[in-house]
């Protein structure tokens, strides 16, 4: 991959005992941060229980991020489709891509809380083919071209039209998460847009889990349907912490982690972590399976080249954001992600680079002239 692109994707999550206001306003201080270190994007996910999420509405978000923002591409991470009517889902996605002057992505999944599910009266076996059916409407709304009729057992639309049209000429850009199963891939291979996988629990003797086999799903997806899809498009988000040696790294992140894996992620049937030393054991195998890249600035070069060759490679790497480190160590790693690993993959150093080698190569010359003319 020529070039590589860096973002962030909050979902966000943060542990019970902290004020929620002022978690959303250190949510908005951190895009804010973001924007100042020259990161792509940043992505906002949705969430209605368990605590732990409280953002429930991604787009009021982004709207009020935008305004603290110059540069940054501010995204929803994701819409969870099958709780919204489509039609409100792209009108909504419309007014913030003009809001936003372009810099606004859609972002759209199934939902992963059984608990959100549960509130709003939706099967989870339901939620892959209402994902699809509100996918379909949106792209026809969103292209504009006629009146899109509708009819399903959840919504119906009847000569649909939105008001506004996207920002740009080229459309409003989409993106389709995928965890566990194929389904997202094969949905962004269908349509030909952009996935977005996460990093999940490698199989036995893989570095970087399952994302080889997500994006086989999207190319044959996309053969199927007679489109393309491109690898530059293609999003993977994993947790990275940046330190000054992996040693300090762990010792930054490794209680926050404990306390994500026994309060939270326990909520869906995670086992416990009893000990400091059980959870740093973790961690090490999580950042030598390559699902976790955490250490050093060369390090974690080191990891992200691995994950680039493993997976054939891929055109933007999003941060999960977790409060597992203290907030400014937090801050910290953004910042060396942003000075010092990202500039090996965004070409940032290309042009100052060429012209070290090319000076050291004229050096001589340079002195001999230079010799001369005393």
């Amino acid at each position: 991959m020529d070039r590589m692109g860096f973002g962030a994707f909050l979902s966000p999550l943060h542990p019970l005992g902290e004020d929620p206001a002022l978690s959303l306003w250190r949510d908005l201080e951190l895009a804010e941060w973001l924007d100042q270190l020259g990161f792509d994007e940043l992505w906002v996910g949705e969430h209605h229980s368990a605590g732990w999420g409280t953002v429930s509405s991604p787009e009021l978000f982004i709207a009020t991020a935008a305004e603290r923002t110059r540069h940054i591409r501010l995204g929803t991470g994701v819409v969870s489709l099958p709780y919204h009517h489509p039609f409100m889902v792209a009108s909504r996605a419309v007014q913030l891509d003009q809001l936003t002057r372009g810099r606004f992505t859609l972002g759209v999944g199934a939902g992963s809380i059984p608990s959100d599910m549960h509130f709003l009266g939706i099967d989870p076996a339901d939620t892959r083919r209402r994902t699809a059916e509100s996918l379909e409407v949106i792209l026809q709304l969103l292209d504009g071209e006629k009146p899109v009729t509708a009819r399903t057992d959840w919504f119906e639309l009847r000569d649909a039209r939105l008001q506004l049209r996207p920002y740009a000429k080229t459309g409003l850009p989409l993106a389709v998460s995928s965890a566990t199963s194929p389904f997202g891939m094969r949905l962004a291979g269908q349509h030909g847009i952009s996935p977005i996988s996460f990093g999940i629990p490698p199989r036995p003797g893989s570095q970087i889990g399952d994302l080889v086999g997500q994006w086989q799903h999207a190319e044959e997806a996309a053969a199927e349907h007679g489109r393309t899809i491109d690898r530059a498009d293609w999003r993977v988000t994993l947790a990275v912490h940046v330190s000054e040696s992996r040693s300090q790294a762990l010792d930054e992140i490794v209680d926050g982690w404990m306390r994500y894996r026994n309060e939270y992620w326990a909520l869906v049937g995670a086992p416990p972590v009893h000990s400091r030393a059980e959870a740093r054991k973790a961690l090490e195998e999580a950042i030598d399976r390559r699902s976790a890249i955490i250490g050093s600035v060369d390090e974690c070069v080191q990891a992200v080249r691995d994950i680039q060759e493993a997976t054939g490679g891929f055109g933007r790497l999003l941060v999960t954001v977790m409060d597992w480190a203290q907030r400014e160590q937090m801050k910290r790693s953004f910042e060396l992600l942003a000075r010092f690993v990202a500039p090996h993959f965004n070409g940032a150093l290309r042009g100052v680079t060429d012209s070290y080698e090319w000076t050291g190569e004229q050096a001589r010359a340079f002195f001999a002239r230079q010799g001369a003319g005393q």
